[in-house]
């Protein structure tokens, strides 16, 4: 019996567990640059891209190559035991690359998760203190620190006990909510006032552009207070550019937008094309805090996923994909607030490069993940694949390869001008 997308759901309920989510009950067979064919045949035009992993597109020549050509040396030698020199060669590219102006250094791991965890380690070995600050709908992973640090109980830390400690969270400035930059920065001051010595705090950690919690985009005021905060009193300043990095909102990394340098960046997703990579990057003396043995793992730098990496930064810089994403998150944001005026329940449209997200309310203006959830389903069965987000879940957030054929992208743009009007109608 040939493989369905129904036969292999049903498979999947009977081996998987339900808390290994699902979005889309379509199973792939192949995909090219910004498309996916499922086992069924049909084509799918992706804009979730793995979420935000495969800026570089689906199978880029390039990327194919070098993992390819690093297939015919060797697979794994593990870099605590048999260092090679591609571990090197990228960790110095991202020592030059990652903002600020001080010397790096960078260490790998394999996941985002790992990236937040060893973050943490890294800010407390340096620090000698053991508190870290994050912000309410913030994302950083599913690990115990990791879900402790993210601001969304719902599904992430919903029937898993007690969270870690020592780990505190304030409200992220956003126009929906009312909360301005100087109320966020306030909140922190108050939190040192009546939960927190300021000198036991070890790292405030913070995504630039939240990515779960809804495409919000942290300001330029925020982050130039918080980084006069952890300069005040000795605290170290974490950028979680795991969804936000290589190229996707425009530069290579988010921060360069916000004029601030974190003293540690966390990074994954878009660094290796698809190969799970993970990386820390930071100051030199901070990185050097732990002691031999402390960071690292079995398979963090793996040789294929080290060769993808670098292709994938060759890539970024040869075919100007920065510039390409300012461009095409710039054209989907004028698409979009053109269907505003005929569709009220499109309440905002935001990003930064092509990180962008529509978000949907009611008449009230409070949030209506109905709608959204109508526009995702209605998008697939029209062959074009997104995905929602937000604490209220009612985001859609647009995440295609920076890659995308122009081709493409205006057939994309096609079916969002016909599904979201429709999708209101369909809420009446």
């Amino acid at each position: 019996m040939p493989d369905t997308n129904n036969n292999l759901t049903a498979r999947r309920g009977n081996a998987i567990p339900r808390g290994v989510g699902l979005m889309n009950p379509v199973f792939a067979a192949r995909a090219e640059n910004a498309e996916v064919w499922d086992v069924e045949g049909r084509r799918y035009i992706d804009f979730a891209a793995g979420i935000a992993v495969v800026n570089t597109g689906h199978r880029h020549p390039k990327v194919v190559q070098a993992i390819t050509v690093q297939l015919e040396d060797f697979t794994h030698t593990c870099h605590h035991v048999l260092p090679y020199a591609s571990y090197v060669t990228l960790a110095e590219r991202l020592n030059m690359l990652v903002p600020g102006d001080f010397a790096k250094k960078t260490c790998f791991v394999t996941t985002g998760a790992e990236a937040v965890e060893n973050a943490v380690k890294i800010a407390r070995a340096h620090t000698g203190r053991d508190a870290v600050i994050a912000f309410g709908g913030g994302f950083h992973g599913r690990t115990y620190m990791g879900m402790s640090l993210t601001g969304k109980v719902a599904p992430y830390r919903a029937g898993f006990g007690s969270m870690m400690g020592d780990t505190y969270h304030v409200p992220f400035p956003t126009a929906q909510n009312g909360i301005s930059a100087e109320a966020a920065l306030a909140a922190v001051r108050s939190l040192f006032q009546t939960d927190l010595d300021p000198l036991r705090a070890a790292a405030i950690i913070i995504e630039p552009v939240q990515g779960e919690g809804g495409f919000n985009i942290a300001p330029r005021a925020l982050m130039t207070g918080l980084r006069e905060l952890c300069d005040e009193y000795g605290i170290l300043l974490i950028a979680d550019e795991i969804q936000t990095g290589f190229g996707r909102t425009g530069q290579m990394f988010a921060m360069e937008h916000l004029g601030v340098a974190a003293d540690l960046t966390c990074m994954a997703k878009g660094l290796a094309g698809g190969m799970p990579l993970a990386a820390v990057t930071g100051r030199a003396e901070v990185m050097d805090a732990p002691n031999p043995g402390g960071l690292g793992g079995t398979y963090g730098g793996n040789p294929l996923a080290i060769a993808a990496a670098l292709a994938v930064l060759d890539v970024l810089d040869e075919e100007q994909l920065c510039q390409r994403a300012s461009k095409l998150g710039a054209d989907l944001i004028a698409h979009l607030r053109d269907l505003q005026s005929d569709v009220p329940e499109l309440g905002d449209v935001r990003g930064l490069g092509f990180m962008v997200a529509a978000e949907f309310v009611t008449a009230e203006g409070t949030p209506n993940p109905e709608m959204a959830q109508r526009v995702k389903a209605r998008t697939m069965a029209r062959g074009l694949i997104l995905l929602t987000c937000g604490v209220g879940g009612n985001v859609i957030r647009f995440l295609a390869p920076l890659t995308i054929p122009d081709a493409v992208f205006a057939e994309a743009l096609g079916i969002l001008s016909d599904v979201i009007p429709a999708s209101r109608e369909a809420g009446e």
